[in-house]
C-alpha cells in the first residue's frame, strides 16, 4: 500500500476531533458514551469492568473521539494475525451524524492496515441504518447474517454481518 493513499475504505482524518489512544483506565467513560449510544435503541450497555477488561487483552485496541475536552464517541478493535473485527462503535446521539463515527473507523483502519491486517469485520443491528450507510461508504459489504444476535427488550434483532478488505492478500 502507497505512504500517501489511504488504504481502502479509510477516510483521512480530520480535527477536531482529535484520537485518543484508549486504556483500561477510560473504561467508566466508555460505559457512559455506550449506555448514551445504545439504551435509547433498547440495547444493553456494557460496564465500565468489562471496558477495562477488553482493553487489557492482547490484540485490542481502540480511540475516543474528542473535540474541546467533550468526549464524542469511541471504537474498539480486536486484531489476530492478519484480520480484525469491530467490537463496538459507539457515538451518542448528540454527536452523531457529524462525520465523528467516520473518523474513528478512519483511525482504527489505518493502524489495521500499519499492523499489516487484511480484513475487518464487524456485526451491525438490521434496523441501524445510520451505522449501516456508514460501513457502506467505508467499503464494507454484506458476508451473511446472525438471526435474533440482538436483544431489543422483548424482540431479537438480525445482525447483518459486514467485511472489508484493507488490503490484498
Amino acid at each position: 500500500m502507497s505512504a500517501d493513499r489511504p488504504p481502502p475504505g479509510v477516510i483521512g482524518l480530520a480535527t477536531p476531533p482529535s484520537m485518543i489512544a484508549l486504556a483500561p483506565v477510560h473504561g467508566v467513560l466508555l460505559a457512559t458514551l455506550h449506555a448514551a449510544a445504545f439504551t435509547p435503541r433498547g440495547e444493553r450497555s456494557w460496564t465500565a469492568e468489562e471496558f477495562a477488561d477488553l482493553l487489557g487483552l492482547p490484540g485490542v485496541f481502540g480511540f475516543l473521539a474528542v473535540d474541546h475536552d467533550a468526549p464524542q464517541g469511541f471504537v474498539i478493535m480486536r486484531a489476530v494475525a492478519d484480520e480484525a473485527e469491530v467490537l463496538t462503535l459507539a457515538v451518542p446521539p448528540a454527536h452523531a451524524g457529524h462525520g465523528v463515527g467516520r473518523r474513528l473507523m478512519g483511525a482504527a483502519l489505518a493502524v489495521v492496515d500499519a499492523r499489516g491486517g487484511i480484513r475487518v469485520h464487524l456485526e451491525v443491528a438490521e434496523d441501524n441504518p445510520s451505522a449501516r450507510a456508514l460501513y457502506a461508504r467505508l467499503g464494507f459489504t454484506p458476508k451473511g447474517r446472525r438471526r435474533g444476535y440482538y436483544r431489543r427488550g422483548g424482540r431479537l434483532v438480525d445482525a447483518i454481518v459486514l467485511g472489508l478488505e484493507v488490503q490484498e492478500a
